[in-house]
């Protein structure tokens, strides 16, 4: 039954280490026990640049509450909105108090690297606001985006704004998301039902290798600025 709402090595150790713990067994197990407080916890670690799949279990929980109605998408909805939020935070004040710091010491353990790190100052300094909100939606930019603006001295009240903001949108548009697919699996069935998942995942394949691209050209640009500063 659900629960009711009341130095680790080289980075490549250190992803898989919890990539490990957090596998799609391990996030079922994670619904079925806590409910909503894995929602939140795991998203909240996310936030604040764990690298776990707070998205995932967002995502997981919203299809969970869609196929057998024992989660309410709203409280799934909310947990994920708070963790996102308290996560960011974290996030933004480890940023702001430690600085390059505490990336040159734990960053190679997550995959925020240098270039990365260029990357965000390359972000704030020509989107500010924009990043906070969209980043969210991002995956490096969801994991990475708070650390960032601290580190980035990011003024505080205005992080806290598109923090919020993107925040709930980003937990709405998942957790309904979810959630309609998860009403809607039963009536996958025979090939019109195949087709369309076939076509999801091709789509799901095409985005991530935009994505991708596209943060490549973002690195690449970003260094191209980090250059003509120091000339």
């Amino acid at each position: 039954m659900v629960a009711a709402w009341p130095r680790l090595g080289p980075r490549c150790f250190s992803v898989r280490l919890a990539l490990h713990f957090f596998n799609m067994e391990h996030v079922h197990q994670l619904l079925a026990t806590y409910g909503y407080w894995a929602v939140l916890v795991v998203v909240m670690m996310e936030s604040a640049g764990i690298p776990v799949p707070g998205e995932t279990i967002l995502v997981s929980a919203a299809i969970y509450a869609g196929t057998t109605h024992k989660m309410q998408i709203e409280w799934v909805i909310a947990a994920a909105a708070c963790g996102a939020i308290m996560g960011d935070n974290i996030g933004f004040w480890v940023g702001r108090e430690f600085g390059r710091h505490v990336v040159d010491r734990f960053g190679s353990h997550v995959g925020l690297d240098e270039r990365r790190m260029k990357l965000g100052q390359y972000l704030f300094d020509r989107h500010g606001g924009k990043i906070v909100f969209f980043g969210r939606f991002v995956a490096f930019l969801r994991a990475f985006a708070a650390l960032l603006a601290g580190i980035n001295r990011f003024p505080p009240l205005r992080f806290f704004a598109f923090n919020a903001a993107g925040g709930i949108v980003w937990a709405c548009v998942f957790g309904l998301g979810g959630y309609i697919l998860g009403e809607s699996i039963h009536r996958i069935a025979g090939p019109i039902g195949w087709i369309g998942l076939t076509c999801a995942v091709i789509g799901a394949v095409i985005g991530w290798r935009f994505f991708k691209m596209h943060e490549e050209r973002l690195l690449q640009q970003a260094e191209e600025a980090a250059s003509r500063r120091k000339a």
